[in-house]
């Protein structure tokens, strides 16, 4: 493994180094289990552009196959457990996946996508035996334990969000997400060395879904010598639990966590010391001020906001003192980004002025899709020069407020959910004429899913459970509509394109800002 995670297994071979809730590895015990990862995909003879997806939910394992990959110089592709037979085909072609690990919960799933995309190697965990699926303890068996080299470069993950045309849209993670190293090793001494100078010891946690970019983050972590603690789902007390008995120091979060956990008894909340916390990231959606100054007044001053997107990563960042001083914004413009805020005709407005924002990279990357250079280019003003899809200002002294999304975009519990997928889905119902996708509020999620149908028969639309269970046929359980409106007409123009912004109005404050 990472020189830092071998010196680890020598200077404190007995030491906490990753855990979930079945299992806990030490640092000695971790080094020659990444080892035999290391060389096992490194054996399996993977081409070039050839990728190992990881369709699994939270656990040790999943840590594993993350940081091995990274080891060996292979790109992972992280995939969201609930997608359905045919979604997950799709990003295992269009990702040129070579090796499938999967899950208990997801190796059905796993297995007919895999034959049906002509992925050769599926490897489970605590499976039940299936022709054509390696073993877990069998393919780590297979390979040898001995050191192996870390002189590869990193490879980015790639990661997929639902389309705005109705496929799933790949981006590799962008290189200001990883540190400006050369190789693997250099990338891990660079870590632990920030790690030292922070003076961190204490574990870290994951509590997201691990096939998001956040959580990645942490796992890469890993090879600096940070310790970490993977919960497989979201419960607010076992993550106060958690939190006590190992003296978590740092987890991200995203704002639907936050209302779960405030919404807690009181005496539930005062049960555990959080008092190791030092650092609470959050980003995924926005955070309503009030949740969030809740948050703060119980966890303290901890809390650092990241705005941006698996495209660009985080392109503005702000800690709680600043956020004190004011409330809303997303912070300054971190390097290599220049925010822009341009009118319609793309002029430089003011400060204080709100329009469309951009950011400058000034490195000349800009952001890029994988197998997409339509969607790319829409992305950029101008070469280097993109946007995210949403409306904002600056104030005087560069702090960045998101005000609404020039995107139809849902971000419902961090999630990112386009409403032509959904769109493309229910359309195809015989009893559907037209259909539109919005987001609408949601205490909990901050937005739900809701289609508002033009059914054949409006005295006798089809019904709502039925509708659901259509869409469930093509789509993973949290794009479908949590609710239906059935009306005689949509709106739209002559051109044939609705005001997606008018119909949201319907169902949304008219005071609404995107931070609450």
């Amino acid at each position: 493994m990472s020189l830092t995670a071998s010196r680890l297994a020598h200077w404190r071979p007995n030491d906490l180094a990753l855990a979930d809730e079945r299992q806990r590895i030490t640092w000695n015990t971790l080094d020659p289990l990444v080892n035999r990862i290391v060389n096992g995909l490194r054996a399996a003879g993977l081409s070039s552009e050839g990728r190992a997806a990881v369709f699994a939910s939270n656990c040790v394992e999943n840590a594993l196959v993350y940081i091995g990959a990274l080891e060996a110089g292979v790109s992972t592709v992280p995939i969201n457990f609930h997608l359905t037979v045919d979604e997950l085909t799709y990003i295992l072609r269009d990702s040129q996946a070579e090796i499938l690990f999967v899950g208990p919960d997801t190796q059905e799933v796993g297995q007919e996508a895999a034959a049906k995309a002509g992925v050769k190697t599926v490897v489970g965990w605590r499976c039940e035996p299936r022709r054509n699926q390696l073993e877990w303890g069998a393919w780590l068996d297979a390979s040898n334990a001995s050191e192996a080299t870390t002189t590869f470069s990193p490879r980015p993950h790639l990661h997929y969000t639902s389309g705005t045309t109705g496929q799933p849209k790949g981006t590799e993670t962008p290189p200001n997400m990883l540190p400006a190293t050369g190789s693997v090793a250099d990338m891990f001494d660079a870590l632990s060395a920030r790690f030292q100078s922070n003076g961190a010891r204490s574990p870290m946690m994951i509590v997201g879904p691990m096939y998001h970019s956040g959580p990645l983050n942490s796992v890469r972590s890993l090879g600096g010598g940070a310790a970490l603690v993977i919960l497989s789902r979201f419960d607010p007390e076992t993550v106060l639990k958690t939190i006590e008995e190992y003296r978590i120091q740092a987890v991200g979060m995203v704002p639907t966590h936050f209302q779960r956990l405030l919404a807690l008894p009181e005496d539930v909340r005062n049960r555990y010391d959080i008092s190791s916390l030092r650092i609470v990231s959050h980003t995924g959606s926005a955070c309503p001020r009030n949740v969030k100054q809740a948050m703060i007044d119980w966890f303290g001053p901890v809390l650092v906001e990241d705005y941006g997107g698996s495209e660009s990563g985080a392109t503005n960042r702000i800690n709680s003192e600043d956020w004190l001083r004011r409330p809303g914004s997303v912070g300054r413009t971190l390097p290599p980004f220049e925010a822009l805020i341009l009118d319609e005709n793309a002029k430089p407005l003011p400060a204080g002025q709100e329009g469309r924002i951009y950011f400058r990279d000034t490195t000349g990357r800009g952001i890029r899709y994988h197998n997409d250079e339509e969607k790319t280019r829409a992305a950029h003003l101008s070469p280097g020069i993109f946007t995210l899809g949403e409306i904002g200002f600056v104030d005087d002294e560069g702090f960045l407020f998101i005000t609404d999304r020039a995107s139809d975009m849902i971000v419902s519990g961090g999630v990112n959910i386009y409403p032509a997928e959904i769109e493309k889905v229910l359309i195809q119902h015989p009893q559907i004429l037209d259909v539109s996708v919005v987001g609408v509020p949601n205490a909990d999620m901050g937005e739900e899913v809701r289609a508002i149908v033009v059914p054949r028969s409006l005295e006798q639309p089809p019904a709502t459970d039925e509708l659901t269970r259509f869409c469930r046929k093509s789509l993973a359980g949290y794009k479908c509509p949590r609710g239906y409106d059935f009306v005689p007409d949509i709106g739209r123009n002559a051109m044939g394109k609705i005001n997606k912004k008018e119909l949201r109005q319907r169902y949304w404050p008219t005071t609404r800002t995107i931070a609450g």
